[in-house]
């Protein structure tokens, strides 16, 4: 749980500040509002890229006990999530995504902050992940992040024109 002063003001006045209360909590892919929320980022992606180059995992694979997941509230409204995969030398970020009107209030960047950490909870040093080429807003957050473009992995085609992969070292 955490307070975040945001501002400007309602009012735009940039003196004001609004307190407001982030939640990140574990939860079921499958419920509702989450539910809601991976069905806007399938979509999302299925417009940017070709079927064959969404490498999606369905809610059922999300609810897979080497799967963690977790959820991200302001004031009690679910507006992003993510989560991860444990694989058996690292963990794999999956499904991040953050609500575009949500977005700038800093949700991406807390959401994986929290994530890392789980890693490590769980013994995971090396954290990898799949995106886009036409999703340079994520681009942008992982290489801030300290992530580094790296080799494809696991079972993903080395050869496709539209993944970028990369990893971080934590800890």
């Amino acid at each position: 749980r955490a307070r975040a002063h945001s501002g400007p003001g309602a009012d735009g006045n940039s003196g004001v500040s609004v307190m407001v209360e982030i939640v990140i909590q574990k939860v079921d892919p499958r419920a509702g509002p989450v539910r809601q929320l991976i069905e806007e980022l399938d979509a999302y992606q299925n417009m940017l890229y070709p079927a064959e180059s969404n490498h999606q995992l369905d809610l059922e694979e999300m609810s897979r006990p080497e799967m963690r997941f977790d959820a991200v509230a302001v004031d009690g409204v679910i507006l992003g999530c993510g989560g991860f995969w444990i694989h058996d030398d690292y963990a794999e970020v999956k499904r991040v995504y953050v609500h575009p009107k949500s977005r700038g209030l800093g949700l991406g960047r807390k959401i994986m902050a929290h994530i890392e950490a789980e890693m490590l909870a769980e013994g995971r040093r090396l954290s990898r992940l799949e995106t886009g080429i036409s999703q340079p807003e994520a681009l942008g957050l992982y290489r801030a992040l300290g992530y580094q473009d790296c080799p494809a992995f696991g079972d993903y085609p080395s050869d496709d024109p539209f993944s970028i992969f990369m990893e971080k070292r934590l800890g």
